[in-house]
């Protein structure tokens, strides 16, 4: 397709993000443009877990009977072992927040918002396009260069282009804005076998002294493993072999044992992510803003950088719609300041927390194992566990009523909608 040539805003990463800011903007009416550079919603590893407030957010903006229709799996709890002991326990039908994570593929997630915004007028999808270079004037973004798939360069217009890109953002980069890179001291290598039946509907960490992995079940049958390995250590996992790597993850789980040596048969079958975390002191300048890991990468402790993600989404809808109110030329930086202070607040305790457990986790001395057991048993045991982990994984955010508004008239467009198709037949 032809892109167009200008939009108020231009949105560069059709993930999660990208997605749900897209059709947010569209339902107020205002212009913009998606531009994603692969042709499907596929992605490679991305976290699959929807935090309890991203769920009760996305059915409150309407994406409810949508998510339902599709379906997914419930995480009811998540438990602790460290050397063979349980030694915690978080069930999170307990918190006040009254729902449940939720497991859905990312592509089904994107496809979903996508298809809540096909209709809108002010909406426009372009796949197949990539990001060349933004567009500067005396110093203001005012828009980008795409290359479309045919290779034709376009050259768009915006009033605002919000780099929605990802951990490696060309768009960050292009800006000039610096990113602080923090490698952890580990990378995670994961892959995904078939859930046995009975299977307990709960999310594992398995630790043994500096080795753990995760146990995930994910939508519809299956299971999400993630294997924690040394930094820089797929070199030498890899020159041990395949059989000692799959062995390795047998001794810390012997129930995953017939499993993978039916079902885990090479290296292909795994997928591997370097963890590293990402701090700009800058996530805007005039014209621009910088969204979900392309201005905050996460680990993927907790799962929550799909989640910091669509909060940011949801919490910079109305500033957009606010700014571009307020005067008829770029989005200034200034305008953008309210929202990155909230969210920057946000992200450094979701940060801090997560490189609290990853020092715990590569704790290996016989001396440390005993006293991470003790750490944690003990938190298990206070009341003040469940206040703790509800304020890291279950913190929301006010949703701007007019979204409210227009999200009780997409949901009753879309009831329509399926009721006219089940009445034709």
């Amino acid at each position: 397709m032809t892109v167009a040539t200008e939009t108020d805003v231009l949105i560069v990463g059709g993930g999660p993000a990208g997605a749900l800011l897209g059709t947010l903007l569209a339902r107020r009416g205002i212009d913009v443009l998606v531009v994603e550079r692969q042709t499907s919603f596929d992605r490679e590893f991305r976290g699959e877990t929807l935090a309890a407030p991203s769920v009760v957010a996305l059915r409150r903006l309407g994406f409810g009977p949508a998510l339902d229709a599709h379906g997914f799996l419930e995480t009811e709890a998540v438990t602790m072992r460290m050397e063979g002991r349980d030694v915690l326990h978080v069930d999170y039908r307990r918190f006040p927040i009254g729902t449940l994570p939720i497991d859905i593929p990312q592509p089904s997630l994107i496809g979903i918002f996508h298809e809540a915004a096909l209709d809108l007028p002010s909406f426009a999808y372009a796949s197949g396009t990539a990001f060349s270079e933004l567009i500067i004037e005396d110093g203001t973004v005012l828009g980008a260069v795409l290359k479309e798939p045919d290779g034709t360069r376009a050259e768009v217009r915006a009033r605002l282009v919000v780099g929605a890109d990802g951990r490696f953002s060309k768009v960050r980069r292009a800006a000039g804005l610096e990113a602080d890179v923090k490698p952890m001291a580990r990378d995670f290598l994961s892959f995904k076998l078939p859930r046995p039946a009975g299977w307990k509907q709960e999310a594992e960490l398995i630790a043994d002294g500096e080795r753990h992995i995760m146990v995930l079940p994910t939508f519809p049958d299956l299971l999400r493993i993630g294997h924690n390995l040394p930094k820089r250590g797929l070199t030498d996992l890899r020159r041990a072999g395949f059989e000692s790597f799959r062995d390795g993850i047998a001794a810390l789980d012997p129930r995953l044992a017939p499993l993978l040596r039916e079902h885990l048969t090479s290296w292909d079958d795994t997928s591997f992510l370097e963890i590293f975390t990402a701090e700009l002191d800058r996530w805007t300048r005039d014209g621009l803003v910088l969204i979900g890991d392309a201005s905050h990468t996460c680990t993927p402790i907790l799962g929550q950088g799909v989640n910091v993600a669509l909060q940011d989404a949801v919490v910079l809808t109305p500033v957009i719609a606010a700014a571009l109110a307020e005067s008829q030329g770029p989005v200034r930086e200034r305008q953008l300041a309210g929202f990155v202070e909230t969210r920057r607040t946000h992200k450094r305790f979701v940060t801090k927390f997560q490189r609290m457990q990853e020092a715990a986790l590569a704790m290996d001395s016989p001396a440390e194992r005993v006293r991470r057991r003790i750490r944690y048993w003990l938190l298990d045991k206070l009341p003040v566990k469940y206040r703790l982990f509800d304020r890291v994984i279950n913190a929301q955010h006010e949703i701007d009523p007019l979204d409210l508004d227009l999200a009780r008239t997409a949901e009753a467009t879309a009831g329509r909608r399926v009721a006219a198709a089940q009445a034709r037949g």
